[in-house]
This record gives structure tokens, C-alpha cells and sequence, in this order.
């Protein structure tokens, strides 16, 4: 868990554009909050292998929003529970349960219902705030981090030069 918030933080330092970063924590929030043994997310995972998204972004997310998803379960059982028990889409829905490739991405269950619909509604937010917070990292902590002085100092040392010079020669960055 330390290595991948290590390789997070290297992300955030790096000059990986701050919307691919955002991206991976939208596609991460996804995954995250419905069920995992779910049809879209199969398309979730391609999109996460095949796009230039950080991956290390995209497993952190996604191991956060699971915890914060374990929480709300009850909100996505309501959300499910209210959309599909609607008169006004009741026809919709028998429609949808009697195409059997409909049945495959599990509509009908409350909580897959109510996660893919909290996830969707809460996913273009979620962007512009990562994206944000991404920003803001990099303009205001990186900066203040390395104005202090215990920084300056790890850096003036011989080892941190060797370090660099190593890390340069494998094609790895600080």
C-alpha cells in the first residue's frame, strides 16, 4: 500500500496531465461504488487499460470509493429501490427483463441500480473537483514542500545525487 501511494504521489509530482490523473479517479470513483462483478464494469476496466490514464490513480480511487461505497450501501438499495419500483417506467423495465442481454448488466438489482445511477450523476463533478484538487496540489504543497528546509537539505546530500542520477539512468524521474 505504501509503494502505490509512493507511485501516486510521483504521478502527482510528474507532468502527467492533470485530466488524465482526473480521469483515472472518475473511472476509479466508478468502479469503486457499484458492484464489482458487474457487466459495465467490464467496460470500465477496458477503458481504464486502453485510454492514457494513471493507473495507479485509478486503483487508489478505486480502493477508496469501495470503502466509501461499503457505507452508502443503504443509499444505493433507496436510489435502486425508487427508480425501478416507478409507474412511470415499469413498462421500461419488463421490457429490459425480457431481452435476455439486458438481463445480463443486472438492472434489476437495487443496488447495482442505485450505484451505477449515484455514480453517473456524481462522476462529472467528481472530475472538475479531482482536476481541482490536482492543480491545487501542484501550485500550493508541492511548492511548500519544497521550500522546506529538511527537503533542501535531503536534496543538497551526495546520496540524493546518486539517487537521481541512478533513477535517471533506469528512465525512472523523482
Amino acid at each position: 500500500m505504501i509503494t502505490l501511494l509512493a507511485k501516486l504521489l510521483k504521478a502527482l509530482n510528474a507532468e502527467t496531465s492533470p485530466w488524465a490523473l482526473a480521469w483515472a479517479f472518475v473511472l476509479g470513483m466508478f468502479l469503486g461504488l457499484t458492484p464489482l462483478f458487474s457487466l459495465h464494469n467490464i467496460l470500465i476496466l477496458f477503458l481504464a487499460l486502453s485510454l492514457r490514464i494513471n493507473l495507479t490513480g485509478f486503483i487508489v480511487a478505486f480502493i477508496i470509493f469501495s470503502g466509501i461505497a461499503y457505507i452508502i450501501d443503504p443509499l444505493f438499495d433507496y436510489l435502486g429501490e425508487s427508480i425501478l419500483q416507478a409507474e412511470a417506467l415499469q413498462g421500461f423495465w419488463i421490457g429490459l427483463y425480457e431481452n435476455p442481454l439486458a438481463r445480463l448488466l443486472q438492472y434489476n438489482h437495487t443496488i447495482t441500480m442505485g450505484s451505477v445511477v449515484f455514480a453517473l450523476l456524481f462522476a462529472i463533478p467528481w472530475l472538475f473537483i479531482s482536476y481541482y484538487l490536482i492543480v491545487a496540489y501542484r501550485g500550493r504543497v508541492k511548492a511548500w514542500f519544497e521550500r522546506l528546509r529538511f527537503v533542501q537539505v535531503i536534496k543538497g546530500t551526495k546520496f540524493f545525487v546518486v539517487y537521481q542520477r541512478i533513477s535517471g539512468l533506469r528512465g525512472g524521474s523523482l
